[in-house]
Formats: C-alpha cells, sequence, structure tokens
C-alpha cells in the first residue's frame, strides 16, 4: 500500500491541496535551464511531439491538440504556467501524463530521470519565487546538486478554477 501527505503550498493564496506519492520518487523535466519534479504516478511516458492541431481561442499555455499513441490529447506548455515566455522547438519534448482521467501532454524543455527526493530535505519554498511559479510549487527540496520544485500538477492544470484541457 502506498502512504501519501497531504501538501500546501506555502503560498498563502494557492488553494490547491495534494497528495505526494511516499515513494519519494519524481520524475525531472528541465524548462529554462531549472529542474522541476513531478511525482511518477502521474507520468505515463515520454515522447517527442510531430505534428500540433492549433486550438483557436485557447489559454496561451494551450499550445494545441496532438497524437498520443491514437489518442488526441491537449497539450500544455509548462513555460506559460511559469510566467515565462514561449520557445518555438521544432519537435517539442512533451510528458504524457494522466490526470483526474484525462490524457495530457506537458511540453517542457527537456525530460530529466527518475529521481529519488527522499534523499534530499525538505524545505520551506524560497520567498523570492514568483507568484506563477510559486503557485504551481507543492514543496521544494534540497538535494546534493541543487533545489528541486515539484510541480502541484493540480495547479498546473487549472486555469482560474477552470480546467486547462481544450
Amino acid at each position: 500500500m502506498t502512504k501519501t501527505r497531504e501538501v500546501e503550498s506555502s503560498t498563502d493564496d494557492n488553494e490547491y491541496a495534494h497528495n505526494i506519492d511516499l515513494d519519494d520518487r519524481v520524475f525531472t523535466v528541465w524548462v529554462a535551464g531549472e529542474r522541476f519534479g513531478i511525482p511518477v504516478a502521474h507520468v505515463h511516458t515520454v515522447f517527442m511531439i510531430d505534428e500540433i492541431t492549433s486550438v483557436p481561442l485557447a489559454h496561451e499555455a494551450v499550445i494545441g491538440l496532438v497524437n498520443l499513441r491514437g489518442r488526441i490529447v491537449t497539450a500544455v506548455s509548462l513555460r506559460p504556467r511559469l510566467g515565462l515566455a514561449p520557445v518555438i522547438m521544432a519537435r517539442p519534448v512533451a510528458i504524457g501524463i494522466e490526470h483526474r482521467g484525462e490524457a495530457l501532454a506537458l511540453v517542457v524543455d527537456a525530460a530529466g530521470d527518475v529521481i529519488n527526493i527522499g534523499n534530499g530535505s525538505e524545505i520551506e519554498a524560497p520567498r523570492h519565487i514568483p507568484p506563477a511559479r510559486a503557485k504551481l510549487t507543492a514543496s521544494v527540496f534540497r538535494m546534493k546538486d541543487g533545489l528541486l520544485s515539484i510541480l502541484n500538477m493540480d495547479a498546473v492544470f487549472d486555469i482560474h478554477g477552470e480546467k486547462i484541457a481544450a
């Protein structure tokens, strides 16, 4: 049986509470030179996007619809969710994620490895983190090679109380 614990972000205006899998494994991704962690329970696959179908009037983070093994899924870029400028990539890297029963593609700059955050120590989120980033941060760990922000997947795929999916 997998144990979980409820974690809340350190920001006062963050309404998201969620569970982090206590097996302490996260899949790492890179955006703008910074490493982030996604609980492994959410990650299903890593793939390169060949073709994107745009979605008119979609939120800026929704880059379009993509084919993931025969399923049409919404592709969401992590950059705008973190308050960063978008970057055009010839073949974007995406993480296939199952979130609340819906298949999604989270577009990142690069995919990393599965690591054990039990090797680090959880710390309070630094106060200098920009508000957009703080809202998406479930927790922060000091690892031997630097800080690792664990993403709050509920917040990543939710905009103003509405689902982000097209």
